[in-house]
């Protein structure tokens, strides 16, 4: 099943078709969650701080495919809403080799440099060995998560959100059930944690892979498609490339802070993976709200219908705010029995420190959320070199911010803490800003062979 948006009720269409996205990134949270959850409760606060960094890492690198994916959605997107299926069919075949062989390297790369890593992050002696048995099971599934998002992303461009949702709910209740097994009645320690996760990347990758090709026949490229063309591979990889940057150009900030973090020692690292968790759980609705956003511009931008682009800007951003507002409250009030799911009572600087967090960055999700839209904007419109400018400017801001203020000792970590939102306003500002400028040129749809994509 694929959805037009570039017909019906503005709002009520972009709504219904985040909704499968926004559901299905919770389920992904879920299961990310299922490590800490049961690694916390179960096997201590050292294998807690070991998974959580570990997760910080995995972010930064898989957030190297996911952009290069979404880059390539933004495109289908596009084409989609053209009706130009055979550019469609293209842009599938150029984009599917070009990130299988980049998937490849990538994996070859962190085995490699493994102890390089987890030297780079400041690891402590303590947790060390845990660590690096996590994440070399954990970098087994990457491929998997390569698979579940080009075929995701290609699903989603056609307006097909609903399909991909099933596979992660498959996905997420496969890794529970397999965290509990492996970890509680096996005693597999860290290792049974990465083992549960990576078999239910591979279930869901697969699994959406084969459905698609048997289930959507007009997305399979011909013998012909296959051959390398300049023109389509150049628009693939401009869009990809520069998504991809953006993407990790944000977990790159984010694992540098991290290494900062561990610098403060076990307990803070541990609140940390915690709180995190919290923190990317929350703001995730209005993630997948701006990336279902985007979709709907870049579908329009291919219709031409510019009209209906700066309407569902307007009717985006008043989503955005009311459900950042719902969020912060909510965290906000709930920020101790949060922590509690993650860490046990007694360790009570452990939930002090994750509490402080929880009520500084939960107090400013409206900042996450535009981002997440002006993130969306720009790569529908064929600019994704702007997101890759905000992107700049929020996580450079970040990490200065979070060196210079934890250095102070009247500040100590809460300065880290305070960083993230400066970043977020600072980024908003600036991409409202340039929109203000260059709303018409923007927002003017251009013919196919000029719409992709600017910096």
């Amino acid at each position: 099943m694929t959805r037009d948006l570039t017909e019906g009720p503005i709002t009520k269409t972009m709504l219904y078709f985040a909704f499968p996205m926004i559901l299905g990134n919770l389920l992904q949270q879920l299961y990310n969650v299922a490590d800490t959850l049961i690694v916390g409760r179960f096997l201590g606060s050292n294998a807690l701080a070991a998974v959580g960094s570990s997760y910080t890492l995995m972010t930064f690198l898989t957030s190297i495919l996911l952009g290069l994916c979404m880059g390539s959605g933004a495109v289908f997107s596009i084409r989609f809403g053209q009706r130009n299926f055979d550019e469609l069919r293209d842009g599938i075949a150029h984009s599917f080799l070009m990130i299988s062989a980049l998937t490849l390297i990538l994996n070859t790369a962190v085995f490699l440099l493994t102890d390089p890593l987890l030297g780079l992050l400041q690891v402590p002696e303590e947790i060390y060995g845990m660590m690096r048995e996590y994440l070399r099971i954990i970098f087994l599934g990457i491929s998997a998560v390569f698979l579940y998002n080009f075929f995701a992303s290609l699903l989603r461009a056609a307006g097909n959100s609903v399909t991909p949702l099933i596979f992660l709910a498959v996905c997420a209740l496969l890794n529970i059930g397999l965290d509990l097994l492996f970890v509680i009645r096996f005693h597999w320690g860290v290792a049974g944690a990465a083992a549960a996760t990576v078999i239910s990347q591979f279930v869901s990758g697969l699994g959406l892979a084969l459905y698609t090709f048997l289930a959507f026949p007009e997305f399979r490229p011909s013998a012909r498609q296959l051959r390398l063309k300049k023109r389509v591979f150049t628009e693939i990889a401009q869009s990809s490339v520069l998504t991809c940057l953006q993407q990790s150009v944000m977990n790159l900030g984010i694992l540098m802070v991290q290494g900062l973090v561990n610098s403060f020692g076990t307990a803070v690292m541990a609140a940390f993976a915690a709180a995190v968790k919290i923190d990317s759980f929350a703001y995730m609705p209005v993630q997948d709200f701006g990336n279902a956003f985007s979709t709907f511009i870049a579908q329009n931008f291919g219709a031409k219908k510019t009209e209906r682009i700066r309407s569902g800007i307007k009717s985006a951003v008043l989503c955005s705010i009311f459900f950042c507002f719902i969020i912060s409250l909510c965290v906000f009030v709930f920020a101790k029995p949060l922590m509690l799911l993650f860490v046990r009572p007694e360790e009570t600087k452990i939930l002090e420190i994750g509490i402080r967090y929880l009520h500084i960055e939960g107090s400013f999700y409206f900042g996450i959320g535009c981002l997440f839209l002006l993130y969306g904007l720009y790569r529908a419109v064929g600019r994704p070199g702007m997101s890759v400018v905000l992107t700049v400017i929020s996580l450079g801001t970040r990490v200065a911010l979070a060196y210079l203020l934890s250095a102070v000792p009247a500040i100590g970590v809460v300065g880290i803490w305070w960083s993230v939102p400066i970043g977020w306003i600072l980024a908003d500002l600036a991409g409202f800003l340039y929109y203000r400028v260059c709303r018409n040129s923007l927002l003017d749809c251009l013919t196919p062979a000029e719409s992709l994509p600017k910096v």
